[in-house]
């Protein structure tokens, strides 16, 4: 599916896909996680946001009865480049530059941006992880986007976030460029790369249903103390578990 350019708008309105847009579109319906404005209401808030009240294939999901399949290798080309982040005022995000990319099921997809819920949005067989996070992906072909989520469990801190921790405002605000600060999203992948593969959407408005949904089975590592850290900037920022509604899960066999 191509992203039309109302498609364009709203992602960027609700995900901050480009560049902190979200921060600058004063027209934006306002939508929080907790009380007015929460999950409950969100398709009710715009015409733009419909989706997230009668899509079929919404995410999260809690990823169980998976089918075993040979599903494609993931081909990742990471580098590290100068820390950009920003308070979106629902998470903590890092945009990414040109030239990080992800080779999978035969399409080049450009990485976007990377950012960060908690508690964990999707859960395996019912159990949920202390924080997740989302490394969003355009096709550079479809326009269709691939996210890779990642578990993140309390054990050896992590340097990467660390980093995005001691540079991220406090407060919602624009993108903040740190030009000395280096940072390789790689290190937020798991040495272990089988995952669990569907299809399902933007977990935040317009929760458009447009994403190839790849979640690695094995965690990563954060200190308990990186994980209070963010807790305190924000104590929920995940969408509630939507519908399986019979679709396919499937998960890569071991190699």
């Amino acid at each position: 599916m191509f992203l039309n350019h109302k498609s364009l708008s709203a992602l960027a309105i609700a995900a901050g896909l480009f560049a902190g847009q979200a921060m600058a579109d004063d027209h934006a319906p306002h939508w929080t996680y907790e009380g007015h404005g929460g999950p409950a209401e969100w398709g009710r808030l715009s015409h733009d946001f419909e989706a997230c009240e009668v899509g079929k294939d919404q995410s999260p999901i809690d990823i169980k009865n998976a089918i075993p399949a040979k599903l494609s290798t993931i081909k990742v080309n990471y580098q590290p480049q100068a820390l950009a982040v920003l308070n979106n005022g629902h998470t903590l995000q890092v945009n990414a530059k040109p030239g990080n990319t992800i080779e999978f099921e035969g399409e080049t997809y450009d990485l976007l941006q990377y950012h960060f819920h908690i508690p964990s949005e999707h859960a395996v067989n019912g159990k949920k992880a202390p924080m997740e996070v989302h490394l969003v992906h355009k096709g550079q072909t479809s326009g269709k986007l691939t996210v890779l989520g990642v578990m993140m469990v309390p054990g050896a801190a992590s340097s990467l976030v660390q980093s995005v921790w001691d540079a991220a405002p406090a407060e919602a605000g624009p993108v903040k460029d740190i030009a000395d600060v280096s940072l390789n999203p790689a290190s937020l992948l798991p040495a272990g790369r089988d995952y669990f593969r569907y299809e399902g959407s933007l977990t935040t408005p317009p929760c458009s249903e447009i994403v190839h949904w790849v979640t690695f089975k094995q965690p990563i590592t954060v200190s308990q103390a990186q994980i209070d850290a963010f807790g305190k900037l924000f104590s929920n920022n995940a969408r509630p578990l939507q519908p399986g509604n019979r679709r396919f899960i499937l998960e890569s066999e071991p190699k």
